[in-house]
């Protein structure tokens, strides 16, 4: 699974996506690219968005959901939680189930 992490966050475009959900989270793959357009200048297509969303999605880091004919992107903070406790608190990680 960290794997999957370290994979993801390797792509600077994904974390901008990273970084756009933590200022907003619960974006819909409209406003993730024209946040990206705007404040970074990358005039992806959504396609490419939405296949960089999927890595972050395989990684656990992007949890998506359904509103009617709408799908919202919701970061997901607990994989980079977990890899905190790994290596900055190792004594937490001797405590968790």
């Amino acid at each position: 699974m960290a794997d999957d992490v370290f994979k993801a966050l390797a792509d600077p475009t994904r974390r901008r996506i990273l970084d756009e959900l933590v200022e907003r989270d619960g974006q819909s793959l409209f406003e993730i690219c024209a946040r990206l357009a705007t404040k970074h200048g990358l005039g992806l297509s959504r396609q490419a968005i939405s296949q960089h969303l999927a890595v972050l999605e395989a990684a656990d880091l992007v949890r998506t959901r359904r509103q009617g004919r709408y799908k919202f992107h919701d970061l997901n903070t607990e994989p980079l939680e977990r890899i905190v406790t790994r290596w900055l608190r190792p004594d937490a990680r001797e405590n968790t189930p």
